[in-house]
Parts: C-alpha cells; sequence; structure tokens
C-alpha cells in the first residue's frame, strides 16, 4: 500500500510546486501501470487492503483522471492566488479514492467512500464560479448523505448477524421475508445516488455546472465510478433479493434514460447537457451490474472506464470555450468551428466517441450491456433502441450547435488553442480508442 500512498504524500509536501506534482503524477501513472499485466487475483497490500481486476482499472483511472485535471486547471495558477491548496485537495481526494478502491472491509470502504465527498465538496465551494455553488455543494451533501446513513445502519447490522465485515468472507444472505427487501433497498439506494440513478440524478447537473473544471473532471471521471464499484462489491450478500427486484432497476434505468435522452434535446448549457448524458450511461451500467451476467459484469466496467475519458474531456472542452468567451450557453456560443478551427475536430472526435463510435470503448461495453439485456429479457429492445437513437441525437445536436452558424463577436475573430489544451485531449482521446486493441486490459 505505500507504494500507492507513498508518492501521494510526497507531491502534498510539493503542492506549491506545480510542475512537479504535474510530472509526479504523471510519472506514477505510468509505473502503476506497467502492472497491467500482473496476473493478480486478489493482491495483498497490507492493513486489511487488497486489489484485484476491477480496483486496479479504478486505481488506474484515478491516478490518470487527476493527472489530467492538472493539466486543464492552468488556469487557476494564473490568476495570482495559487499557494498549494489546489494541489492539496486534488491529492487528497486521490488518497481517499485509493482508500476506497483498496479496501477489503466493508466499514472502511464506507468511511472512505463517504470522505471523498468532503474534497469535492471544497473544490466547488473554493473555486467555483458562481454563487449558487453553495446550493449545488448542499444539494450533493444532503443527496449523498441521506441515503448513505441507511447503508451504515446495513452494514453494522450485517456485521452483528455474520460476525464478519470483510468482503471476501461475505456470506449470501438468505432471504428473511419484508426485513431482507428493506435491508437491500437501504444498502443499494446509497450506491444509486452516487452512480446516479434517474430520479436520484438532480444534484449531479448542479454540481457539475457550478464545479470547476477540476470538480466536473473528477465528478465525471471517477466519482460516479464509486456507485457502480460500490455496487459489485455489496451486490454479492444480496443474491437472492436482488432476483426479485433486478426487474424494477433495469426498467427504471433503461425508461429514466430515455426520458433524459429528451431532456438532454432541450439542454441551452454545454455542462449540463454533458452532465445529463452521463445520467445515460450510467443507467446502461447499472443494467450491467443488476443483472448479475458475466457478460454485463465486463461491459460495465469496460464503459466505466470510457464514460470516465470521454466525459471528463468534453468537460474540458466545454471550459476552453467558457474561459474564452465567458458563456457556456449553446444560444451564445456558435459558430465555434469559424473561432476555434483547431478545436473543431476534437470536439467532432469526443461527440463521436460519446455516441459510442468505433473505435472507442464506449462502443464495445455498449454491445456488451446490449447483448446482455437482451438475454435477459427480449422486451428491453424497444426501450433500448429508443435510448441509443436519442443518445446519438442529442451528441449530435451539441456538436451542430456549438460547431455551425454565426459566432456572435465577429466573424472574422479566431482563437486557437493553447499546447497543454491540446495536449489534455489528445491524452483524454488516445487510452479512449487505443484500448479497444487489446481489450483484455479493461475486461476482467
Amino acid at each position: 500500500m505505500l507504494k500507492f500512498m507513498l508518492p501521494i504524500v510526497l507531491l502534498m509536501k510539493f503542492s506549491k510546486e506545480w510542475k512537479v506534482a504535474q510530472v509526479g503524477m504523471f510519472f506514477i501513472s505510468f509505473i502503476l501501470s506497467l502492472h497491467c499485466y500482473h496476473n493478480f487475483y486478489l493482491f495483498s497490500l497490507g492493513f486489511n487492503l487488497g486489489m484485484d481486476y476491477i480496483s486496479f482499472i479504478m486505481i488506474m483511472l484515478s491516478f490518470w483522471v487527476v493527472s489530467l485535471i492538472l493539466i486543464s486547471s492552468q488556469k487557476i495558477k494564473k490568476l495570482g492566488n495559487f499557494n498549494g491548496m489546489f494541489i492539496l485537495v486534488n491529492m487528497m481526494l486521490l488518497a481517499f479514492l485509493i482508500l476506497t478502491f483498496c479496501s477489503m472491509d466493508y466499514l472502511m470502504f464506507y468511511i472512505s467512500f463517504e470522505a471523498s465527498l468532503i474534497p469535492t465538496l471544497i473544490l466547488i465551494l473554493g473555486w467555483g464560479y458562481q454563487p449558487e455553488r453553495v446550493q449545488a455543494g448542499v444539494y450533493m451533501l444532503f443527496y449523498t448523505l441521506a441515503f448513505s446513513l441507511p447503508l451504515l445502519v446495513s452494514l453494522l447490522v450485517y456485521y452483528s448477524v455474520s460476525g464478519s465485515l470483510i468482503i471476501n468472507l461475505s456470506s449470501p444472505l438468505t432471504s428473511m421475508g419484508y426485513v431482507s427487501k428493506l435491508w437491500y433497498i437501504s444498502t443499494v439506494l446509497a450506491f444509486m445516488v452516487k452512480l446516479p440513478m434517474f430520479m436520484f440524478h438532480l444534484w449531479l447537473p448542479k454540481a457539475h455546472v457550478e464545479a470547476p473544471i477540476a470538480g466536473s473532471m473528477i465528478l465525471a471521471g471517477v466519482l460516479l465510478k464509486l456507485g457502480g464499484y460500490g455496487l459489485i462489491r455489496v451486490l454479492v450478500m444480496f443474491q437472492e433479493n436482488n432476483k426479485e427486484f433486478c426487474w424494477l432497476w433495469v426498467s427504471v434505468s433503461i425508461m429514466g434514460g430515455v426520458y433524459i435522452s429528451l431532456v438532454c434535446m432541450r439542454q441551452v448549457d454545454m455542462k449540463s447537457l454533458i452532465a445529463y448524458s452521463s445520467v445515460v450511461h450510467m443507467s446502461l451500467v447499472l443494467c450491467g451490474v443488476i443483472i448479475f451476467s458475466w457478460w454485463g459484469l465486463a461491459g460495465c466496467m469496460i464503459l466505466m472506464v470510457g464514460h470516465g475519458l470521454c466525459s471528463s474531456g468534453l468537460f474540458c472542452l466545454a471550459n476552453m470555450v467558457y474561459e474564452r468567451t465567458g458563456s457556456r450557453s449553446l444560444m451564445v456560443n456558435k459558430g465555434l468551428l469559424s473561432f476555434m478551427p483547431s478545436m473543431g475536430l476534437w470536439w467532432f472526435l469526443l461527440s463521436v466517441s460519446n455516441m459510442a463510435s468505433p473505435p472507442s470503448l464506449n462502443l464495445m461495453g455498449e454491445i456488451m450491456l446490449i447483448l446482455t439485456m437482451l438475454s435477459w429479457s427480449k422486451l428491453t429492445i424497444l426501450g433500448i433502441s429508443l435510448l441509443s437513437f436519442f443518445s446519438a441525437s442529442y451528441t449530435l445536436y451539441m456538436y451542430s450547435l456549438s460547431q455551425h452558424g454565426v459566432f456572435y463577436n465577429s466573424l472574422y475573430s479566431c482563437c486557437s488553442g493553447k499546447v497543454n489544451e491540446y495536449l489534455s485531449l489528445f491524452l483524454h482521446w488516445l487510452p479512449l480508442n487505443i484500448m479497444i486493441l487489446n481489450s483484455t486490459l479493461v475486461m476482467i
């Protein structure tokens, strides 16, 4: 475990040196990626911590997204009031995420799962743009806490029944009537809010719109995946109950995904549109986890990685436009192809990846999840076809409305991107489209 935590502690020490932290994060990511062929089933890290393939993929994604955050947040450094606190908060968040993904004890998993909320809240409140960031922070805090407290009670009751909270030693619970059903729902809802599932998603667009670019990237890239990861770990305990409620979650997810896709078609705020599209993608992830299929689990992991990279890149692009025009509105930011011609290619590449075009990871993940749902029930084909169609529709709507038309300021104005911006976008796009060549890296 020290080989993960010691570099982060050292980077906290150099939190006032932006370049040292930036290079250090990429170096750690590179060293960590050398373990991708390590044939570990459960790789012990000591202190009741361990790592399997699922944990390794999530830790790798966390390191990569935080590295890209440091490239994309150069404006904070240039404002003149940079004192190292920004890097310190990001390193704290990364440390909590690593603890969450490495925990082999349910109680430690819960504590680090909730602790990751604190640095996220500091990012939104400290470096957000509008005064409404306080309301967005409170929304996120209370949505998460209100549904997490039943999870804590559920874990303590499980300890009193089974005598152990070790993840590998947890035995499936036998059905005990209404008590076990209530127990199951109180446990699962905490992760469905974090995912977020339709009906529990209202905190997400608010948090994304008010958060700085670092907050949006870490939310889209890693924090939403905590919900999916938590469900993978917890549903082992509730196998019998999950069979009874499986139809409910799949139905709500697919119909909710179709509804949210239609909501995306009415958005005029770039960040809000990308945030709502995250809800649509995560609804497919929820279906893959709930159905208890091997293909569903693999497709869920692939789509989580693909969405983490793609959605984070789109938030980067939206932030680059906002820094230049001072607006996120699609009504104002028309004709960006004439204003920022070199960014048009990146808008296109990340938009087509968002609608699951080849050769992106999103395509492979969605194919696996669609086949999983069809093998579970043929009736899901109607909802899946609508969801796929409208997903492509709102992505084309976002691309065409932002890139085409007449730019509001002047037809002859032109603004090129910076090298670090191109580097950030390239490092989002490259793993998203190259990893499909060796899909065993993300298939478990």
